[in-house]
């Protein structure tokens, strides 16, 4: 089960969030002719085709125009996928026997203004609100059109379940869409149960036939519109829940899957850091052979937590399609002057890390959003034993930078192919935590560092080497594979909390 997993995340993690959804709703997109064409929907082959062209194109075409009046690069993953989700929102605009002009006006109208609120319903660079829900929502208020979500349709289902599934997994949202899904339903249901409803069909009818799957699959989801924290999140995701499916009519103004996320959006932007930061590029230092730091200075204050993330925007001619936007752990602490991210750069190396390496001192990037739950306790009391692998110990380095770090009770269990390849070494010798290495050469760690020496662990070597593991918080970060072994052993070495942070496909 381990190695399936494994390689499940291997595969998933050549795409980025953005690609894998854009692939996603491209296939949904081709299915739903398929649909068509076999009479299971209802449009019209030529209505669907000049729908799908009309929302892809004009968004795309719109979003690079604004971007060169606000003087910014344009995202292409990003607009295409907001066509998409347009496509499946409005209804094909019907062509014969007469082209029905306020249907059709009312989507060219909704992708324009989905391309323009990414840059001016924004802050410091970074949008609000979800461009499709906004677009669809400003068009409902002109009269000339209203969204329909014809993506709810039983026969949709057949792809839409797997590919909703495969986004959930691949960015941690499961838990999210459930808590959603619980409250939606749950409301729906009472109210088709009091209409006389059987109970099968009055579970079955809201998410078969309403857009509750696609809603918190491509949507609600959306990572630069949720707040940071995963508690923040599941509050999020009831108050959107409640909003989506309890009926209200506030003169022009009546609940609607688009009302709900863009009400959910603005509650997010109050949560998390607001806006984009620009960050100046100071320098790079190797860590190890294969590890290298890149120290930025941001315009402004980063609010975050030791041991979270930020994603940068990197653009570079020679994408190796995954996207331009890349998540990297922070390495240095809150309050520091620069902002530094240790990343892995043996060969292979991405075209993204090829950007980065390629930085010259004085240029800019942009991080568009900062998040993670992968943070230590607030009670400093709770002892906690950190495990990392390789790149894994990233996210702790900025945790044993921190100034309540010399008051925890912290062990920290290394894995290295060698020991030139133990990063961060200055930081952990000064955060005064009790530090093992099991390096897999068998060469010596430095004098400061305990030597496990190269055996593998497992339950009961990491009880050896940690006797009290049970009684701490552990956390376990580094690939998806290293992962999945090493929160195994702390189970099976009798540790009751465990937390995870994996990297892949960066």
């Amino acid at each position: 089960m381990i190695a399936i997993k494994a390689r499940s995340d291997a595969w998933l993690g050549r795409f980025t969030m953005y690609r894998l959804i854009l692939w996603i709703l491209a296939i949904l997109a081709v299915y739903s002719m398929v649909l068509n064409v076999l009479g299971w929907l209802t449009f019209g082959l030529p209505e669907m085709l000049v729908h799908l062209v009309l929302c892809v194109g004009l968004t795309y075409a719109s979003n690079r125009l604004v971007a060169v009046q606000f003087k910014v690069r344009s995202h292409s993953e990003s607009s295409l996928i907001t066509g998409l989700l347009l496509y499946f929102l409005f209804w094909p605009t019907e062509l014969a026997p007469t082209v029905q002009v306020p249907d059709l006006a009312g989507v060219v109208l909704a992708c324009v203004l989905a391309s323009a609120s990414k840059y001016v319903l924004a802050f410091r660079g970074r949008h609000i609100f979800n461009p499709a829900a906004a677009g669809a929502f400003i068009v409902s208020l002109t009269g000339l059109n209203i969204a329909t979500w014809w993506a709810a349709t039983p026969a949709m289902l057949w792809l839409l379940v797997p590919g909703v599934l495969l986004v959930l997994y691949r960015t941690r949202k499961m838990l999210m869409a459930c808590t959603f899904l619980v409250v939606t339903v749950s409301v729906v249901s009472a109210e088709l149960l009091r209409a006389g409803m059987a109970w099968g069909s009055a579970l079955w009818q809201p998410l078969a036939q309403r857009p509750l799957l696609f809603f918190v699959g491509f949507m609600l989801t959306e990572p630069l519109t949720l707040p940071p924290r995963r508690l923040q999140q599941l509050a999020l995701a009831v108050v959107v829940g409640v909003l989506f499916a309890v009926p209200y009519n506030l003169g022009i103004v009546a609940n609607s899957p688009e009302l709900a996320l863009l009400v959910g959006n603005f509650l997010a932007f109050l949560a998390g850091q607001r806006g984009g930061v620009m960050l100046t590029f100071k320098g790079s230092r190797p860590l190890t052979p294969f590890t290298t730091e890149f120290r930025f200075e941001p315009h402004r204050p980063v609010r975050f937590l030791p041991g979270q993330f930020m994603e940068l925007n990197l653009p570079h001619s020679r994408s190796d399609g995954k996207g331009r936007r890349r998540v990297f752990s922070i390495t240095s602490a809150p309050g520091s002057p620069e902002v530094t991210f240790g990343v892995g750069t043996a060969e292979p190396i991405s075209a993204a890390k090829r950007a980065l390496l390629a930085l010259e001192a004085g240029e800019c990037v942009r991080g568009t959003a900062v998040g993670g739950d992968f943070v230590l306790p607030s009670d400093v009391g709770k002892p906690v034993l950190l495990i990392a692998a390789g790149i894994g110990i990233t996210p702790f380095l900025s945790q044993l930078a921190s100034v309540d770090s010399a008051r925890r009770d912290i062990v920290v269990l290394y894995l290295a192919p060698g020991a030139a390849e133990l990063a961060g070494r200055d930081i952990l010798e000064a955060s005064g935590a009790r530090v093992i290495a099991r390096v897999a050469d068998g060469s010596p760690p430095p004098s400061f560092i305990h030597d496990a020496g190269p055996g593998r662990i497992d339950g009961n070597s990491l009880r050896e080497l940690v006797p009290d593991v049970a009684e701490r918080d552990v956390y376990v970060s580094g690939s998806p594979a290293n992962v999945d072994s090493l929160r195994a052993a702390a189970r099976r070495a009798g540790a009751r909390r465990i937390h995870t942070d994996s990297f892949s496909g960066y």
